[in-house]
């Protein structure tokens, strides 16, 4: 016994130990896709194509955990690099997968950022889609009381983005000076550094170029000590804007062309668009037309209007066609749950058929029972009785056999007494006549007369013996 005890002990102790491995190892194994797209995001402004290549990682293994968190911040990382990419369809594809992922597990700061993240992808080309997106950013925030001073940062970033484009530029101060209050309060020094660049613009817009200069600059020279490339080739674009506004053809070429190996290090295909216009804008303006056309040829053919136009209607067409790929996988899920519920029904049919039969076995089986214990109760009433009756018959035997035993002892103790007193008179004779008291002849007879009434003394008690009704017993 003690040894089965003690084998049971260790082999709960093995499987609690395995059980503890597994976990662990699991949890490691998550804490590698969480560290994983993580550093994809961290280096998403340094270099894009890192941050693509990092989130696939993330993403492959959390699909091999079957982590769902992880698969859904993994998609919306790679959505991020290839935003900053300028991959737009590829971004869009990541981001409704995200978003599809995100509400699945019911995660709402989830939600949130991807409503964010594509809103940023609207935000030059459809400024309603843009604040659509950010409403519902917005709305899921406030509603489900989320408490993340950096997503909201987030949100109202992007409104103040757009409300630059729509030149209502007190509402974008607004907003970034509440978006720096809360970058602070995060410690968030990119989006600080995003602020004092869209600050920039805004005093770009507004006429106050030096004013402009000096938010560009402040911004320039956090984002290089951020390592943040992609901010410092979105910077040095700006400038260069400025500058060229201003004819300082000099100054523009100098950021144009460190903004430009700034976006080959990040490898931002919307960048080297903008760069390439910007390079033809600095050549019109010097009346180098021989260069300016090198750098039109290799500009899209589509305007800067129409490639927008195209790139929203392309983006709505793609969610369409993933909203009815979405539509497909979910007719196709019905179908297969369709399925499963009719072999559900047929199993539970066959079950139900398997109790009922059971039920009614059941039910036999017990009436069978019943009727058995009913004459075992009507077998063990009988035997009672029979036992009692017994139990009065033994009483009375037993109390007749000890009145016998009483009478019978007194009888033998009246017998020996009458034996006892011939027996004591033979003795006497034979004392006397060995004394030579009493003659020879007169002593037989006397021991005769003696004998004989012994004799009839055991007749008699053997009569009695044998006839109990004589002795009164």
């Amino acid at each position: 016994m003690k040894r089965i005890f003690t084998c049971v002990i260790l082999l709960l102790f093995t499987v609690s130990v395995y059980a503890s491995i597994i976990e662990n190892s699991i949890k490691q194994d998550t804490n590698e896709v969480e560290n994983l797209y993580n550093h994809a995001f961290d280096v998403r402004l340094t270099d894009a194509m890192q941050t693509v290549k990092y989130a696939d990682r993330a993403l492959e293994l959390a699909k091999q955990l079957d982590f769902k968190r992880g698969v859904a911040e993994s998609y919306r990382v790679r959505g991020i690099g290839q935003f900053y990419l300028g991959h737009s369809e590829d971004a869009i594809d990541d981001y409704l997968n995200a978003l599809t992922k995100f509400q699945d597990i019911k995660s709402y700061i989830g939600q949130v950022e991807v409503n964010i993240n594509i809103s940023s992808l609207y935000q030059d080309i459809d400024y309603d889609k843009c604040i659509e997106y950010l409403n519902n950013a917005l709305e899921l925030y406030q509603s489900k009381k989320l408490k993340q001073s950096d997503v909201l940062a987030s949100i109202y970033m992007n409104f103040g983005n757009v409300y630059i484009r729509e030149k209502s530029f007190t509402n974008a101060l607004r907003s970034y000076d509440k978006i720096y209050e809360l970058a602070s309060h995060a410690n968030n020094e990119e989006m600080k550094t995003m602020v004092l660049e869209n600050k920039g613009s805004i005093y770009y817009e507004l006429g106050d170029k030096e004013r402009a200069i000096s938010y560009y600059k402040r911004a320039s020279v956090q984002a290089k000590d951020l390592d943040l490339n992609q901010l410092v080739a979105e910077i040095d674009l700006n400038l260069a804007d400025v500058y060229l506004s201003e004819d300082n053809y000099g100054d523009a070429e100098k950021v144009l062309n460190e903004g430009y190996g700034y976006s080959t290090l990040v490898k931002s295909d919307k960048l080297t668009r903008y760069y390439l216009a910007t390079r033809y804008k600095l050549e019109t303006k010097r009346k180098n037309f021989e260069r300016a056309l090198y750098y039109l040829q290799n500009i899209y053919k589509q305007d800067s209007t129409k490639f927008n136009s195209n790139s929203s209607a392309a983006l709505s067409i793609y969610q369409v066609k993933f909203n009815q790929g979405q539509l497909e996988l979910e007719k196709e899920r019905l179908t297969q749950r369709q399925k499963y519920n009719i072999i559900l029904a047929v199993l539970l049919g066959l079950i139900i058929v398997l109790l009922v039969g059971n039920v009614k076995r059941k039910a036999e089986t017990n009436k069978r029972l019943t009727g058995l214990n009913n004459e075992i109760s009507v077998q063990k009433d009988n035997l009672d009785r029979i036992n009692h009756h017994l139990e009065e018959i033994i009483d009375e035997r037993t109390k007749d056999l000890q009145i016998k035993n009483k009478k019978l002892s007194e009888y033998s103790s009246y017998l020996s007494h009458q034996i006892r007193g011939p027996i004591a008179t033979l003795k006497g004779l034979l004392n006397l006549e060995r004394e030579g008291l009493v003659g020879q002849e007169e002593c037989i007879n006397m021991m005769v007369k003696c004998v004989n009434e012994i004799d009839d003394k055991i007749v008699d008690m053997s009569d009695m013996l044998h006839n109990p009704e004589r002795a009164g017993m």
